[in-house]
């Protein structure tokens, strides 16, 4: 992933927050064309936009038509980054979500996907069910709301900030090196 590549490459440190994206979609999930009413040719600019800086990056990505809940995710990934586990996490999620369309809001799900991702998948069933990290996700949706943070991906750095699916040189130029 670029951001991989940039701590590779610059050596600089990432924070990861996570960010209220549809909170309101139900556990079964819905389609993008319920979602986004009205605005079918955004939702294919979107698609092509995202496959295009996908297959730039080498980044696998499959054309979608549904999304899903991510709140329980969310919340499963501040533990992997607890255990030491977050960047491995994030690619497992990232893999499931938009290469295998896999329902993220499903806990035999995501328990599947921290076993991919080296985690105990009993220990990730309870944090899911006793809500561990529920107090850290809710953090993060107030520090986005207070930022006006209103898309995502959205990197902040040095108080700029790159919004969107970005290729690696619109990274590079954030975060001020010229390579």
């Amino acid at each position: 992933m670029r951001t991989d590549r940039l701590q590779q490459e610059f050596g600089i440190k990432l924070r990861w927050s996570v960010f209220p994206l549809h909170p309101e979609t139900p556990a079964g999930g819905m389609e993008l064309a319920e979602l986004f009413a009205g605005r079918e040719a955004m939702i294919r600019d979107m698609q092509a936009r995202l496959l295009q800086v996908a297959a730039a990056e080498g980044l696998p990505l499959t054309e979608r038509s549904r999304t899903y809940n991510s709140r329980l995710a969310q919340e499963l990934g501040k533990w992997a980054e607890e255990q030491g586990q977050g960047d491995q996490f994030r690619h497992a999620v990232y893999r499931a979500y938009f290469v295998d369309g896999v329902n993220i809001a499903l806990v035999d799900e995501l328990q599947r996907i921290a076993a991919a991702a080296g985690l105990s998948a009993d220990e990730a069933q309870a944090v899911l069910a006793e809500r561990t990290f529920a107090e850290a996700v809710d953090e993060d949706w107030q520090r986005a709301m207070d930022m006006r943070i209103t898309a995502v991906p959205t990197h902040l750095c040095d108080g700029r900030r790159l919004a969107g699916f970005a290729g690696y040189d619109d990274f590079v130029r954030l975060i001020g090196e010229n390579g």
